[in-house]
């Protein structure tokens, strides 16, 4: 059975750092993508960062570039996500997602499998 499960959520002033992790099991880690998404309350989930099987290719949304980075490890079968810089309008649960496909990185329904999510809040 395949978990997400996501760690590092919290309550962080605007300007400030947070570290997301996401533990991965049930599944052969290397040959997944792993994606982070977000959802802000009355808003759809939306892509924020991806990367792919061996950690060497990023994906960022516009949103984000310059302010967060997603690294894996393939050893420890884990995801991280290194917020910098957090905006309030960074506010929204977080997920990590899970995929085996080829397909568009930045479209969720890419994923099939994906953690229960962790809150991050941004105050101003």
């Amino acid at each position: 059975q395949v978990q997400l499960v996501e760690s590092g959520g919290g309550l962080v002033q605007a300007g400030g750092s947070l570290s997301l992790s996401c533990a991965a099991s049930g599944l052969t880690f290397s040959r997944y993508r792993m994606g982070w998404f977000r959802q802000a309350p009355g808003k759809e989930r939306e892509f924020v960062i991806g990367i792919d099987w061996t950690g060497r290719y990023s994906y960022y949304a516009d949103s984000v570039k310059g302010r967060f980075t997603i690294s894996r490890d393939n050893v420890k079968n884990m995801v991280h996500l290194q917020m910098n810089s957090l905006k309030p309008e960074d506010t929204a649960v977080y997920y990590c997602a899970a995929s085996s496909s080829g397909g568009y990185i930045r479209d969720q329904a890419t994923f099939g499998y994906w953690g229960q999510g962790t809150q991050v809040t941004v105050s101003s």
